[in-house]
């Protein structure tokens, strides 16, 4: 894969966590769950990289691919996803900004009204949610973007999520399962405690699966941790060199 090369350096370092049980989740002042940092400026989300969402499905024992999404699909993973377009820069989108290995962020904004979140790393991208409880855009004037349109709303103790208008650009995971712009994303963001973040999402796409199917996993939070400055660059000429010169140390060049 294009960004094989550059995974060992870029994922950063498993947090150290206390003993169990872990202190509750930590709540902001109006009661609400605070999904972010206790202390200023420090602690982040440490995501870990799920490459095939099969083994994370939470319902369906396979994923419930139409023919040529399934197709598709397999023809990705025997390429060794070569064309994936995270590798070359492109923003991840949908649950892959969850499973990209680097660090995450979310703040809280009430007064706001939204949520942003930043990520290290998926092209160093940020999203917002937003909480003002707005509908999303007509059909005809949702403009698709790689991230599509994000409206938040509290069930409780879980931030769900809900997101329409993704263009087609992305891969739903790292192997390349597609999707289509009928996309539909519901994800579910739960503190079970101060340590761990519950994070699930459905994907409902009539155009690329027959129903929907789930997916769900825990991060967990690493106190110590600040987001460091990340720059990717499509055909970066220093990359190209670096490939070049790790090709010609390989055996029997």
């Amino acid at each position: 894969m294009f960004c094989a090369a550059t995974v060992v350096a870029q994922v950063n370092p498993v947090p150290r966590l206390p003993a169990k049980p872990y202190p509750p989740a930590p709540r902001l002042a109006d009661g609400t769950p605070n999904l972010g940092p206790t202390e200023p400026n420090r602690g982040y989300w440490h995501l870990t990289q799920f490459q095939d969402y099969k083994a994370l499905l939470l319902s369906q024992k396979e994923i419930p691919y139409q023919p040529w999404a399934r197709q598709i699909a397999m023809e990705r993973r025997k390429a060794l996803s070569k064309y994936d377009p995270q590798g070359y820069c492109m923003p991840p989108s949908g649950p892959r900004l969850m499973t990209t290995p680097f660090p995450m962020e979310i703040l809280q904004l009430p007064q706001q009204k939204r949520i942003v979140m930043i990520y290290e790393g998926g092209t160093h991208i940020w999203r917002v949610i937003h909480m003002d409880g707005r509908p999303h855009p007509d059909s005809d004037q949702l403009q698709p973007t790689w991230l599509g349109h994000s409206v938040g709303r509290w069930d409780g103790d879980t931030l769900v999520v809900d997101v329409v208008g993704f263009n087609e650009g992305s891969w739903i995971d790292m192997v390349g399962d597609p999707h289509t712009d009928r996309l539909h994303l519901i994800e579910r963001f739960t503190r079970k405690d101060l340590y761990t973040l519950r994070y699930e999402a459905t994907i409902d796409d009539p155009g690329a699966y027959t129903e929907p199917w789930t997916i769900g996993f825990d991060i967990v939070w690493d106190e110590k941790g600040e987001i460091q400055e990340y720059i990717c660059q499509e055909n970066s000429p220093w990359m190209r060199k670096f490939f070049a010169e790790q090709a010609g140390q390989r055996p029997g060049r």
